[in-house]
């Protein structure tokens, strides 16, 4: 959200700090400013909203309400203080198909305006923001809704047909196929056309049932203001956040004003939009004003909310009293009323994010300044019971890493499963997994390229990880074990049962229990919950997970090349020396160099090692490799060493 510095004067005064000091009040009380710059003659901070503000502050009066709060001031001008007063009017019907959609529409007339060029100060000040300049009234609209939240739209009422002197506005869920003409973007003359799912939510004309706008997205061409408009009307509305994000997203439409229904600003905001927008409008183009309509079938206040004194407290690491508590709670404008150690407070109409305990305990924090918390060490205390998951599956770590397995964690998602998620992460993460087998096998698959490059002869790895299942109450979620080992290549070509039997006769030993285990292709999977279940309930826990003192370094981007050399050399010639004179000859590019073969006869010793070649700054190439490969046999035969 940017946030133009003399806009925030309109409501804080001379109370208003320096830029630089509202920069660091917001950072340290409210939200990361992401910085200040001298924009279209203003000075401009990019203040980052987080959802859970964005009902209230992605707009000038919400930041200095906030401002105010932190500085615990009161704004010169505050344009939600005092409710409106409007003139009703018969000439505008509003029907509402559905409340739950759309709780509230409000409409208001104003006839003899002239449309032109919006005054310099609005139009920098809009500049500074990132939006461009139209005329005098959508400007009006967009500058209102960057100043209070609520996102507006004109229509020329000339233009809208009246029904016995009505103009008739409906809001429907869309029909399949049904289409709408919106408005263009970015000064493009053409229209867009969207044809609905019917799933979309419309504002109609209902003397023609004719789509007139996306509700809480954008406006259509229907009605649009132009340069010969004498008489307008203003439509201000709420609409579902939800719906609005779905919609929005779908079709690819994400601008200021559905960003705003999306986080779903106060349902008591379009009249005070209204008031401001009418204001500004007879100011900058003439006019009157001629009539209000408001259907609001739906009302939603602010809950009242007890807040314990202990639990906020408790929570904050702090010593405050009820009446500390209560006068922070105020600069929120909250209403307050103090019993002996709680209080009821309940949020100002704007704060729709002020609905538990935990809301207002964060306001008390954030207010009293959390850098003025002293942090306390946690006590101690005697483990009471000892979780019995925690204690197996520690053992079965400790088991498996001595056995020289390596612990994975993968997904818990997958393309394709008996049991799919109501919202996926991803289309190819719509299921959960029901066992551990398939990402075992990738895992093998994956990492046993990378055998020389860590000097290993396959690839031993386990996961302990949910799995899930349907049973007839539903969906069951269990802890599942899972050892692989692969040996012979890429892609399944044999597991070495041997190595993965030794690990389930370890285990087995180790539990004093014969576990039921699944084995196929080299991955053998138990369920975990049913094993802890048949096992005695420990009496003492011990830290089975040994620490180590291995240090990280970051893996090279690029590909390890390998190469094998054999030796013919004297008997009493060691393999370390051996190793060395190549390790010398070889160069800086030479990653590992591993001994896996070694016999004797007739007096000599054949010593047969791996070299493993790896760049940080590149991928090598075959040329480069047997370059150097050719280096290491000529250092072989100044030793005296034959190449076998």
């Amino acid at each position: 959200m940017k946030v133009v510095h003399s806009w925030l004067k309109e409501y804080m005064g001379e109370g208003l700090p320096e830029p630089r000091q509202v920069e660091e009040l917001l950072t340290f009380h409210s939200f990361e400013v992401e910085g200040v710059e001298e924009l279209a003659g203003e000075t401009v901070i990019d203040v980052d909203v987080l959802p859970n503000r964005a009902s209230d502050c992605l707009c000038h009066r919400g930041i200095a309400h906030e401002l105010a709060a932190v500085l615990d001031i009161e704004l010169d001008y505050d344009p939600l203080r005092e409710p409106p007063v409007f003139t009703s009017t018969e000439n505008i019907s509003i029907t509402i198909e559905d409340p739950e959609a759309c709780p509230r529409f409000t409409a208001s007339l104003l006839t003899g305006v002239t449309v032109t060029d919006s005054p310099d100060w609005l139009i920098r000040r809009l500049e500074a923001i990132g939006v461009r300049s139209i005329n005098n009234i959508v400007d009006a609209t967009n500058y209102v809704m960057f100043a209070l939240g609520e996102p507006l739209h004109a229509y020329d009422s000339d233009l809208f047909p009246q029904v016995d002197g009505r103009w008739q506005f409906q809001v429907r869920k869309a029909a399949a196929g049904e289409t709408v003409s919106l408005l263009s973007e970015g000064g493009k003359e053409e229209d867009r056309i969207v044809e609905c799912e019917g799933t979309e939510l419309l504002i109609v004309d209902a003397s023609t049932d004719t789509p007139i706008g996306l509700a809480g997205i954008k406006g259509g061409r229907f009605a649009g203001v132009h340069a010969d408009t004498k008489n307008i009307i203003i439509e201000a509305a709420h609409f579902n956040p939800t719906l609005t994000r779905k919609t929005s997203r779908r079709l690819g439409i994400v601008i200021d004003g559905s960003k705003r229904f999306e986080n779903e600003p106060s349902r008591e905001l379009p009249p005070f939009a209204q008031r401001e927008v009418i204001e500004l409008i007879k100011k900058i183009a003439g006019g009157q004003a001629a009539g209000y309509v408001d259907e609001y079938p739906l009302p939603k206040q602010n809950p009242s909310v007890k807040i314990s004194k202990t639990k906020t407290n408790s929570l904050l690491g702090l010593e405050l009293s009820i009446e500390d508590i209560a006068t922070l709670l105020k600069r929120t404008s909250s209403s307050v009323q103090v019993g002996t150690d709680t209080l009821m407070a309940t949020g100002p109409f704007e704060r729709t994010d002020l609905n538990i305990e935990e809301d207002f305990i964060e306001e008390v924090g954030r207010l009293y300044g959390l850098d003025k918390i002293q942090s306390i060490a946690p006590t101690t205390d005697t483990l009471k019971e000892i979780n019995a998951r925690q204690y197996y599956t520690d053992l079965l770590r400790r088991e498996l890493t001595g056995l020289g397995f390596s612990e994975v964690i993968t997904y818990s998602f997958h393309k394709k499963g008996k049991i799919q998620l109501q919202n996926a992460l991803a289309s190819d993460k719509s299921y959960v997994r029901s066992n551990l087998r398939k990402n075992i096998e990738n895992s093998l698959d994956k990492n046993f390229v990378y055998g020389d490059l860590l000097g290993i002869r396959g690839v031993k790895v386990f996961e302990i990880g949910t799995i899930f299942s349907l049973t007839e109450k539903g969906v069951e979620e269990r802890v599942a074990l899972a050892i692989g080992v692969r040996t012979k290549g890429n892609g399944y070509t044999g597991g070495d049962d041997k190595v993965l039997n030794e690990a389930i006769n370890n285990l087995n030993e180790v539990l004093e229990v014969r576990i039921d285990w699944n084995i196929e292709k080299g991955v053998a999977e138990t369920d975990i919950n049913s094993l802890i279940e048949s096992m005695p309930q420990p009496t003492r826990y011990e830290n089975f997970v040994k620490t180590s003192d291995a240090s990280y370094v970051a893996p090279s981007p690029y590909p390890a090349i390998s190469r094998d050399v054999a030796l013919w050399v004297p008997e009493a010639v060691v393999a370390e020396s051996v190793a060395a004179s190549l390790r010398e000859s070889a160069g800086e590019l030479l990653h590992r160099i591993d001994l896996f073969d070694t016999f004797s006869k007739d007096g000599r010793t054949s010593y047969a090692y791996r070299l493993v070649f790896l760049s940080y700054k590149k991928t090598l190439t075959d040329t480069e490799v047997n370059k150097i490969m050719e280096t290491v046999n000529q250092q072989a035969a100044k030793e005296g060493w034959e190449v076998r």
